[in-house]
């Protein structure tokens, strides 16, 4: 149905919960702040890492950036494998590029992370273009992710909208993907909170990994 698909990474390839909340919990430890309550901290799922300090905790600038090192601090070590494959994940992938599709990682976590874990699944050879946010916070809105990404396989700039889509669980990844003007197919077995994706306009909305294999391969 689609020759080129755009992933997102967080809830939508892999469950990531433990390892993102855990590092929250630790980012906030640091500065004073407990958290007991992981479930609290689920909202970080899917935003730039920035922007929900600052909005879900009121930190100023150096707040924020003293918070994300510590985050990252435990994540590249240990948070980002405290994290799962959902069900039927890697076999979709590899039917995908079996039937020829080209796949791509659009994430807003910090790219590094994002390699490590695609090399910690063994799932990075099916993904032709991988692109995450950086560390000093640019290129972190999907819309800018999804830019260099079409950038990466379309140079020429003949980009054949009507052939690509974007997956993903968040509404960032709705409209990031809409703006853009690709297709899109919002995930609910991920973090969006109940009506996000309906609220987005996903063109798209699917409940499980095999709802997702049923447009992707029909």
């Amino acid at each position: 149905m689609f020759s080129y698909i755009l992933f997102d990474l967080d809830g939508t390839v892999s469950d990531p919960k433990i390892g993102i909340t855990r590092s929250v919990q630790y980012a906030l430890r640091a500065l004073g702040i407990e958290e007991a309550d992981l479930n609290r901290l689920e909202p970080f799922i899917g935003p730039p890492l920035r922007d929900s300090f600052r909005e879900y905790y009121g930190l100023d600038e150096e707040q924020t950036e003293f918070a994300v090192s510590k985050y990252l601090d435990r994540s590249l070590n240990k948070g980002i494998y405290e994290n799962v494959l959902y069900p039927g994940m890697k076999e979709l992938l590899a039917g995908l590029k079996a039937m020829g599709c080209h796949l791509a990682i659009a994430s807003s976590k910090l790219e590094l992370s994002v390699k490590k874990i695609l090399q910690y699944f063994s799932i990075g050879d099916n993904f032709e273009v991988v692109v995450g946010g950086e560390a000093d916070g640019t290129r972190s809105r999907k819309e800018e992710i999804i830019e260099e990404i079409l950038q990466r396989f379309f140079p020429d700039g003949n980009i054949p909208y009507d052939d690509i889509v974007m997956v993903g669980d968040r509404k960032f990844d709705i409209i990031g993907g809409r703006e853009m003007g690709l297709h899109q197919i919002g995930v609910a077995y991920g973090y969006a909170p109940e009506g996000e994706l309906e609220a987005a306009e996903a063109e798209y909305i699917v409940h499980s990994v095999e709802e997702l294999e049923k447009i992707l391969l029909p």
